[in-house]
């Protein structure tokens, strides 16, 4: 299952730098995982400074 980013998502990109499948975008001020491309690694969840991403 993919991850998801929360609504507490701060928008510093710090997950999309770390993706190494470039699953994650910006989206209406709002960082989003395309749940197709994302691979479950958990690398976004680890770079979140804010705890914003569950899977």
């Amino acid at each position: 299952m993919a991850h998801k980013i929360l609504d507490n998502c701060i928008n510093c990109g710090s997950c999309e730098s770390v993706c190494p499948v470039t699953a994650i975008s910006e989206e209406n001020n709002k960082r989003i995982i395309d749940p197709d491309v994302c691979v479950d690694c958990g690398a976004c969840k680890g770079a979140c400074p804010v705890d914003a991403i569950e899977g």
